[in-house]
């Protein structure tokens, strides 16, 4: 099929987005605030699995129940609904062809004339540098324009849902549900100050040596909790844990995550602002809700009484940020109303520090139309008021890779469908035959952000695991998806016909490409596990290892030592998938993920692999053990939430099943050992495990545990 469910889930989140509301009720800013009710999103995994069976509906369940804290026997399971359309009987095959097409960007041919919409397999990838606005009157042009484009895809679904109704409804499809991403791995910004593995843990982080916010931190002294519009702070230096103060937020602040360095604690929280507009001498009523990510630091020398310091606001929702050296890099997304009025330049430019964004400020799209911001802004930890430096990458917004030096900014695109309204769309069809991902670069050093480049390869990323800059270089591995529409413009999303089958018999692929320090190709290797998608990947030096997945589990390895010809050196097939890998020692990978039957088409369990790359050619799975009774966990979609330390053995996650648990594996001579188990309530969602010196911390919603690390014997507990 051209579409699996991930792409689905994608467009409808997209236009759900382009709805006329109040930006506090956008999708995604219900999310947020939910998330910091303790309603975490569960990524689903299960719809993955696509059966070798008769067309049907797969349905599978659990229902939640509990009380707060850790809680006991019934009533433990979380909210988990999921859905899946089983594939066709004759796509049950596993991966198609294993032919490789593979080629260098300087052996590609570049004959493609000028102004062509579509690009030619091999034909490299056009490189552009990042223009910025030149007033404010030029990105109104771009809302005026997506105004107009949202009117006629409303016609256009008009029209399309007559023409279905009339043709009895929809055709039978199939669909894939979306996991989730995940990451991990040690800071070294900040680890060195822990000490390392002997000291204290600290987040698992995509990249080493950029810190990353967290809900839970420790600094080998106290702890810091986030719990709603509190953070809580606990001494740990004795046995008997101590609660030293909280720190409070106004009603309307929700926490998402907090850092730690020093004697500072930064705090991001979401804030909404209800602005009326109204006149009462004319009786006119009506207002804005404006949303604002924001980064407040505290004194925390004293941590019985945390002073505030200074913050930094701007406009959106926040999305994520990192931390080197003394600099922080807040990032947010904001929405653009694209029903605003050229003078109402508070809907659609957006604002730091009160102010509105320079326009030289403001980073223009790739394509002729755009949406939405990605805002980026840096400041010092010591001088947290005074901001350094701001762009605002406009377009789509999307997911956001750091590197020690970079800042990436990925948009989907998938043509005309009206997720992403990016690349060569000028107005009718995009020209576009696979999906695609537009890459921004912005450099930072110092708080300083500088633009840097713009492509669009084709294939979109699974996660920022699917994408790492290495020597300077760039490395992707994407899945490609055919982009089928009646007519060139109006596609079928939920249904086919007979005919519109027949035209998509395209599948899906896999694709790695290598681009330079400019963002220019280097080289590629294209076609790989036909009819599968990426699930995970990580990419270790001059190694890179990705996994995809239909019925069975292809862990692909690929030799990148020299980026203009990377080679396939192995594939290890084996049943299930791997949501995530890690890095577990010399030789060893760690995947976790789920164990799925011989046929492909039944889950078993969350199942972790230890895999020997002693000889990246020949990858093999040393071990496994699989969960019974357990249906996911949340290190499939969040890379903070997995304990994953080499040195003192310990691999740690929340898994969800009949009951939610916590639970701790170490792995020797004898496999995996299951050292520690924990039943968590319905609403423990938020569980993180760390350790300080000799002891390990358990902490979910209000609730504290520690246990010794030798015996796993409990020492203490506390209710904050």
């Amino acid at each position: 099929m051209s579409m699996d469910e991930k792409d689905l889930k994608k467009l409808a989140e997209e236009q759900s987005e382009n709805i006329k509301i109040p930006d506090s009720l956008q999708p995604d800013q219900i999310q947020q605030m939910l998330e910091s009710r303790g309603k975490k999103k569960r990524k689903y995994y299960f719809g993955k699995i696509t059966a070798a069976a008769a067309c049907g509906l797969l349905v599978i369940g659990a229902v939640a129940a509990g009380t707060g804290g850790f809680g006991f026997g019934a009533g433990t399971k979380s909210d988990h609904a999921e859905s899946q359309m089983i594939a066709d009987a004759d796509s049950g095959a596993a991966a198609g062809s294993e032919e490789v097409a593979m080629g260098s960007a300087a052996d590609s041919a570049a004959d493609s004339s000028e102004g062509s919409e579509s690009k030619a397999a091999g034909d490299p990838f056009e490189v552009t540098d990042v223009r910025t606005a030149k007033n404010y009157d030029e990105v109104y042009e771009y809302i005026e324009a997506e105004n107009k484009r949202m009117q006629e895809m409303q016609r256009s679904a008009e029209e399309y849902a007559v023409m279905d109704d009339a043709d009895g409804g929809m055709a039978g499809g199939s669909a894939k549900m979306e996991s989730a991403p995940m990451e991990t791995e040690a800071s070294a910004d900040t680890a060195g100050e822990a000490g390392g593995a002997s000291g204290y843990s600290d987040t698992n982080v995509r990249e080493e040596g950029v810190g990353e916010a967290d809900i839970v931190k420790t600094d080998g002294k106290r702890l810091y909790i986030v719990n709603n519009q509190q953070i809580q702070i606990v001494g740990i230096e004795k046995e008997e844990m101590e609660h030293l103060s909280t720190i409070r937020l106004d009603q309307e602040c929700y926490v998402s995550e907090i850092f730690v360095k020093g004697d500072r604690l930064i705090a991001v929280y979401s804030q909404s602002e209800y602005r009326d507009q109204g006149d009462v001498s004319t009786g006119e009523y009506g207002g804005r809700y404006l949303q604002y990510a924001v980064a407040e630091t505290f004194d925390i020398s004293k941590p019985e009484k945390p002073k505030s310091v200074g913050k930094i606001s701007q406009s959106g929702n926040y999305n994520t940020m990192r931390v080197s050296g003394d600099y922080v890099y807040l990032l947010s997304d904001f929405y653009a109303e694209i029903y605003s009025s050229r003078t109402d330049r508070d809907g659609y430019i957006p604002m730091v520090q009160g102010k509105r964004i320079e326009s030289g400020d403001i980073l223009m799209p790739m394509g002729a139309r755009a949406e939405k911001y990605t805002i980026i802004s840096a400041f010092s930890i010591k001088d947290p008021e005074k901001k350094v430096d701001t762009k605002a990458v406009f377009g789509s917004a999307g997911m956001c890779y750091v590197s020690r030096n970079n800042i990436y900014i990925c948009e989907s695109d998938y043509g005309d469908y009206g997720i992403m309204p990016l690349a060569r769309q000028g107005g009718g069809s995009s020209g576009r035959s696979v999906s695609g991902t537009c890459i921004r670069k912005v450099s930072y050093k110092d708080g300083k952000l500088t633009a840097v480049g713009q492509t669009e390869v084709d294939g979109t990323l699974n996660d920022s695991f699917s994408i790492d800059e290495y020597e300077g270089n760039l490395r992707l591995v994407v899945t490609v998806t055919p982009i089928s529409s009646d007519n060139g413009s109006t596609p079928r999303l939920f249904g086919l016909t007979e005919e519109a089958a027949q035209e998509q018999e395209l599948k899906d692929t896999n694709s790695l490409y290598i681009l330079d320090e400019n963002l220019e190709e280097l080289s590629r290797i294209e076609g790989l596990a036909e009819d599968e998608v990426v699930y995970s990947a990580r990419f270790m030096g001059d190694t890179g290892y990705f996994v995809t997945f239909r019925q069975m589990d292809p862990l692909f390895s690929v030799d990148l030592s020299d980026p203009k010809k990377p080679e396939i050196l192995g594939k290890l097939k084996i049943p299930g998938f791997s949501e995530y890998l890690h890095p577990y020692g010399e030789g060893k990978l760690l995947g976790i993920g789920m164990d799925v039957d011989e046929t492909g088409t039944a889950t078993e369990g969350v199942k972790l692999s230890m895999f020997d790359i002693t000889d990246p050619e020949n990858v093999t799975e040393a071990e496994k053990y699989v969960l019974e009774n357990t249906y996911s966990s949340d290190v499939f979609y969040d890379y903070k939430s997995a304990l994953v330390d080499v040195e003192k053995n310990l691999i740690g996650f929340r898994v969800d099943g009949d009951v939610m648990r916590y639970v701790i594996f170490s792995y020797g001579k004898n496999g995996f050992e299951c050292i520690f188990e924990r039943e968590l309530s319905g609403y423990a969602w938020n569980a993180r495990a760390l350790y300080s010196g000799s002891r390990l911390y358990l902490t979910a919603g209000n609730t504290v545990e520690s246990y010794d690390m030798k015996s796993f014997q409990k020492i203490d507990d506390i209710v904050l």
